[in-house]
């Protein structure tokens, strides 16, 4: 594509609005998690050697003219205004080769981003129906952030082995191989998820209207009767909420996933919003594509590490509490487990057996969990 009157100094888009960012690398806006689990799934034992069997196997030609035929291809004759927001997101992101995008008839909202020798984008009729001109300008922007980062191989790879696990399913070892390579790659695939939302953002360049459209993903067409405030609420909630058993149910919850769920993207994706890396790139400072080649391996672990780290220390959910409390060394773990799984709470100060004062023992109050 060419540069336009677009830069990263502040330069606007074709249509005057959008703030563009020449030679932009995927590491601008990829979440710390995204590219650890990703380094941590090309580790996995066996995984070089699948992926090139699948490569040569996977009928990406067939898949190409199964869109062709039985869906519709956005262009200036059709889904016009779909396509000026491909451009304007190709153009954003300086992607220089526009990937081609397809609306296919499902009335579930949806998009992806696939392909192995090229990507291709398809978005679903319930998607195109639900979102307004700027959610749906996040959503584009998402999926050619994907583009943009390389994620549609690996995307490709999950739907392949997805369905191929439903055809080993008679096969014990067979299906226990696929099975771990699907979860580690559904695994993968959740945190790439939050890299995409992030380059959406920076596509429609309205937090707001990224957040509307996640809020709508959750709850359908019904704005008058949603309040992102609120909704973000649920977010706070759903993290800090319960006991250890709550926390062991979300991991149970989210394994068969592979997206994370609505809430805790927007609350990812508003605190990045607000962060100063988001504000850097909107200012013009971000790594170039240039620069990739010269990346540290070892910077990327210890960034993901540090994400990490810094995740666990500022987390709300009981869990991370527990393993905060591990790390630090708790005196009586074995009391500590026993009240976050059995639900006991410390006695009141002063309570028979406490060691209080009423009880009169002067060693002081019992431990707190």
């Amino acid at each position: 594509m060419s540069d336009g009157t677009g830069a990263g100094d502040g330069g606007r888009g074709p249509a005057g609005q959008h703030r563009r960012f020449p030679g932009i690398s995927s590491r601008a806006y990829e979440h710390p998690a995204d590219r650890s689990a990703l380094v941590a799934l090309r580790r996995l034992s066996g995984f070089d050697v699948v992926f090139k069997a699948l490569s040569g196997l996977l009928p990406e030609r067939s898949m190409r003219l199964l869109y062709l035929s039985d869906s519709v291809r956005v262009s200036e004759q059709q889904f016009p205004h779909l396509h000026a927001m491909l451009l304007d997101a190709c153009y954003v992101l300086d992607l220089e080769k526009v990937p081609p995008m397809y609306v296919t008839q499902d009335p579930r909202p949806g998009a992806m981003c696939v392909g192995l020798d090229e990507p291709v984008i398809v978005l679903t009729t319930g998607l195109v129906e639900l979102l307004d001109e700027e959610e749906m300008r996040t959503a584009v922007g998402h999926e050619v952030g994907h583009a943009l980062s390389g994620h549609a191989v690996y995307r490709t790879i999950l739907l392949f082995l997805t369905s191929f696990a439903v055809k080993v399913a008679w096969v014990p070892l067979g299906n226990i191989a696929v099975n771990a390579l699907v979860t580690a790659l559904r695994e993968w695939f959740r945190k790439s998820e939050l890299s995409a939302d992030r380059a959406g953002l920076l596509v429609g360049q309205d937090p707001r209207a990224a957040l509307r459209m996640l809020m709508k993903l959750a709850g359908g067409n019904h704005l008058h009767e949603m309040n992102v405030d609120a909704f973000l609420a649920q977010a706070e909630e759903y993290e800090r909420g319960g006991d250890v058993r709550d926390s062991v149910l979300k991991i149970l919850n989210v394994l068969p996933r592979s997206h994370p769920f609505a809430t805790v993207r927007a609350a990812e994706l508003k605190r990045w919003s607000e962060s100063r890396d988001y504000q850097r790139i909107m200012d013009g400072h971000y790594p170039r594509r240039s620069e990739d080649k010269d990346t540290s391996v070892s910077d990327s672990f210890r960034e993901s590490a540090n994400h990490y780290a810094e995740s666990v220390r500022s987390s709300k959910d009981p869990l991370m509490g527990l393993v905060r409390d591990i790390a630090g060394g708790v005196g009586d773990l074995g009391g500590r487990l026993k009240d976050t799984f059995g639900g006991r709470t410390t006695p009141a100060k002063g309570a028979p057996g406490t060691g209080g004062t009423d009880a009169g023992d002067d060693k002081g109050d019992a431990p707190k969990p």
